[in-house]
């Protein structure tokens, strides 16, 4: 290896936040051609970790590592969300559930790349792309910081709307209702957009319905007249009984809750 050839690669290792990736598209950006990659992935400073990205040699990564390339440099909007930004924000405790697994959450159209969805990760991925929210709502996403780097990960208020959607697919009520009880800060304002814009009357009557039954002071700062319901009653729980006001079905013991 030349000495040009040297300082690029030292230029690139330096500026590498580690336990990141980076893709080739980007590489090429910053002025690393086809074959000088080519040449560090042969001289052992380069590893692939699928088509299209790789990591430095000797580094470690992990999916969070992965995030902050899908979201830095390939400008997608798939973020940690629901359990996972819950969970990195302190406010789940121990829930029951099958194998653990993190959730990442995009827009509809959104696809993860081939790298990172056959990537041997240490933990089970789920991806799910939704029309949950607008496409352009960045309402309810904020910085996380991890090692060398920071992401966008769904804020409290926008990750138990997300948890409540995947219910009963990934969560039981009685899971997401414990959960709901450690939101004793939520933003009402904050609260109030996402519930405006939330296109799921289930997710939003669910939410409601938990806010109310657990007595949270924040959510007298809302204005439930503008937030759509539907009409109609929804089923949420098989066997469960119709709360008058919300029109879901529930379990009978949350009827009966005492904060």
């Amino acid at each position: 290896m030349n000495i040009k050839n040297r300082t690029k690669i030292n230029r690139l290792v330096g500026q590498w936040p580690r336990g990141t990736v980076g893709t080739v598209a980007y590489l090429k950006k910053l002025g690393f051609s086809n074959s000088l990659i080519i040449e560090y992935k042969k001289n052992r400073w380069l590893e692939s970790v699928g088509p299209g990205a790789y990591k430095l040699d000797t580094d470690k990564i992990d999916w969070l590592g992965g995030v902050y390339t899908l979201q830095k440099q390939m400008g997608l909007s798939i973020h940690p969300g629901g359990k996972s930004a819950l969970e990195m924000r302190g406010l789940v405790h121990f829930v029951s559930g099958a194998s653990p697994a993190e959730f990442l959450f995009g827009f509809r159209g959104e696809r993860l790349p081939a790298w990172f969805k056959n990537y041997k990760w240490e933990t089970r991925i789920i991806y799910q792309p939704l029309m949950l929210f607008p496409a352009d709502l960045n309402t309810g996403l904020s910085s996380h910081t991890y090692k060398e780097f920071s992401i966008k990960i769904s804020a409290p208020e926008r990750a138990i709307i997300e948890l409540l959607n995947n219910m009963p697919r990934y969560h039981t009520f009685e899971d997401c209702f414990y959960i709901f009880e450690n939101l004793v800060s939520l933003r009402p304002q904050v609260c109030q957009e996402l519930l405006e814009q939330c296109n799921s009357i289930k997710v939003k009557r669910l939410f409601l319905y938990m806010g109310e039954t657990l007595n949270h002071t924040w959510l007298k700062d809302l204005d439930l007249e503008r937030i759509g319901l539907g009409k109609g009653p929804r089923m949420i729980v098989e066997g469960g009984v119709l709360d008058p006001k919300y029109q879901i079905t529930v379990p009978k013991s949350s009827l009966n809750y005492e904060k």
